[in-house]
């Protein structure tokens, strides 16, 4: 099962895909941009904008500033991962300081996640 776009979110996406922090800009262009299978940056999806999808893992990959640790962002951020995994997905994040201190293991995690999707799903992809 899929969710439908809201296309109003679109020229959000595009905007935030031009104002991508430090730490989405260090995944996108160090790791994530030349991975197989292919994720997209600042997807829309459903209601939302997820920082990273692949469609074929049925991934989001969402990096958490210091505004998603207080008592509204955990919620909004539990509601959401809420909806977007009942449509199916499976929603990882890491917190900026992740990217920032350990980016190797984030790689490697994101890597895992993604293989035992692919195994999971009987997709396949060249790794």
């Amino acid at each position: 099962m899929s969710l439908e776009y809201n296309k109003k979110n679109i020229p959000l996406a595009k905007n935030l895909r031009k104002n991508a922090t430090p730490q989405e800009r260090h995944l996108w262009y160090d790791f994530l941009s030349t991975y197989t299978p292919r994720f997209q940056r600042q997807k829309a999806i459903g209601d939302f904008i997820a920082d990273f999808y692949c469609d074929k893992a049925k991934l989001v990959i969402e990096i958490d500033g210091s505004q998603h640790y207080s008592p509204s962002g955990l919620k909004q951020d539990a509601f959401r991962t809420e909806i977007l995994e009942s449509h199916g997905l499976k929603v990882i994040r890491f917190a900026n300081s992740h990217i920032n201190t350990n980016f190797q293991g984030v790689c490697e995690y994101i890597d895992a996640v993604v293989r035992a999707s692919l195994r999971e799903g009987g997709g396949t992809a060249k790794l």
